[in-house]
């Protein structure tokens, strides 16, 4: 054997040749897992682990391609990146310089939502008629959102730096995870059936889509949509976007501005009542002005004039009202009277006294007195009485018939 084939090699040779083999066969991959370990290096640079349950690799985003990320990576993320394997000859580590970077799963989400906007959209959960005016100065709100999150806390310092006498009612409720909708939606109903404010605001601080997920339920979106209180939808940043600022009569891009929508300043509102009392004061004066200016040229006998005419033209009109009045109660007596004679004339028509002075007779038994209302309530050899209008006839049963048998023949 020769002596090059026993030679050793050196470190570094090695690692070229490994690093030679790696980013040979290992280039433009595409790669899945959960960032740790992330730091934004002062260069640019972004340096940071993948890991799944069985394994970590070193990964690199160079300051160039690190321009290019729409998001600030973070610890926990579950990401997809592509990029060349290569080898860190330093440390004798490989690790993948990465080109581009997307969160998991976020394409699918985003379809997924763009669906279901579009299905509620076509049932008018974001119709803009629909959707109601915040009122100008609210006494009391009720805030949906953490009750430990960075949301309630800028809500409560913009609150009461802008006006603390506005009541505050904090209805707690998760803002991520899969319990969150459901807490959400009910927290809303609550806030309608107990009236605990005159405007909502539902909201959280920024996360990733994930996140925010819970403001783009369903159940949420329908929970504001049949809210009678107005509701501020306050989700995330100005660039996030969640389906519940579509169904909310409007959106605030932060928490913080939601609570400066519904809140005016104490001294602003303290000066407009000011300036507006100051300017009624002043027209109630210049009415008088001129009201007293108009009396000051206005002889007795013509201010007479003037209120005669007034006078007159008022009696005219009570005049005619008192007409007005008498013309519909006669014609209600009227009716009222005709409605009485057929009704007396149907009670008439209904008396057994009317039907006798047509020559029908009542039939009673002699012996109990009892009417007969059929000629099988006596027999054969019975005296009966025959009772018409005036008098009265006695007679004795020789016979019955019954009427229905002889119908039955003709027919």
């Amino acid at each position: 054997m020769s002596d090059s084939k026993n030679r050793y090699l050196k470190v570094s040779e090695l690692t070229a040749l490994i690093k030679e083999t790696l980013e040979s066969q290992f280039y433009s991959i595409q790669v899945e897992g959960e960032i740790s370990n992330f730091k934004a290096a002062s260069s640019g640079h972004y340096y940071f682990s993948l890991k799944d349950g069985n394994a970590v690799i070193s990964a690199v985003f160079f300051k160039n391609a690190a321009k290019n990320i729409t998001f600030t990576p973070s610890d926990g993320q579950l990401v997809r990146v592509t990029g060349d394997v290569s080898v860190y000859p330093q440390r004798g580590s490989y690790q993948i310089i990465c080109n581009t970077i997307e969160k998991a799963g976020e394409g699918e989400i985003l379809a997924e939502l763009e669906k279901r906007k579009k299905r509620l959209a076509a049932e008018g959960l974001f119709d803009e008629s629909r959707k109601k005016k915040l009122p100008l100065m609210p006494r009391k709100i009720a805030v949906v959102t953490s009750s430990t999150g960075a949301a309630i806390k800028d809500i409560l310092k913009v609150l009461k730096r802008r006006n603390n006498k506005i009541n505050i009612t904090i209805l707690p409720a998760l803002v991520q995870g899969n319990e969150a909708a459901s807490m959400i939606a009910a927290q809303i109903r609550r806030a309608n059936m107990f009236n605990f404010g005159d405007v909502i605001i539902v909201g959280r601080g920024g996360g990733s889509l994930e996140d925010l997920l819970p403001f783009s339920s369903e159940e949420v979106v329908r929970a504001i949509y049949d809210s009678e209180i107005p509701v501020i939808s306050a989700v995330g940043h100005e660039v996030d976007v969640s389906l519940s600022d579509f169904a909310a009569d409007l959106r605030a891009p932060t928490p913080s501005a939601a609570a400066e929508i519904v809140s005016m300043e104490s001294s602003r509102i303290e000066e407009e009542i000011t300036e507006l009392s100051d300017s009624l004061k002043n027209s109630i004066d210049r009415k008088l002005e001129m009201l007293s200016l108009r009396l000051d040229n206005v002889s007795p006998q013509e201010l007479e004039r003037v209120l005669r005419k007034n006078l007159n033209q008022f009696s005219q009109w009570l005049d005619d009202v008192r007409y007005d009045i008498q013309k519909i109660i006669n014609n209600k007596l009227k009716l009222t009277k005709l409605n009485l004679d057929l009704l007396i004339s149907n009670i008439n028509a209904a008396s057994p006294v009317e039907i006798l002075k047509k020559g029908y007779a009542a039939v009673f038994d002699n012996v109990n007195g009892k009417q007969i209302k059929s000629a099988f309530e006596t027999k054969e050899g019975k005296d009966i009485s025959l009772r018409f209008l005036n008098d009265t006839l006695i007679a004795k049963v020789m016979s019955k018939k019954n009427h229905n048998n002889e119908c039955d023949k003709m027919t």
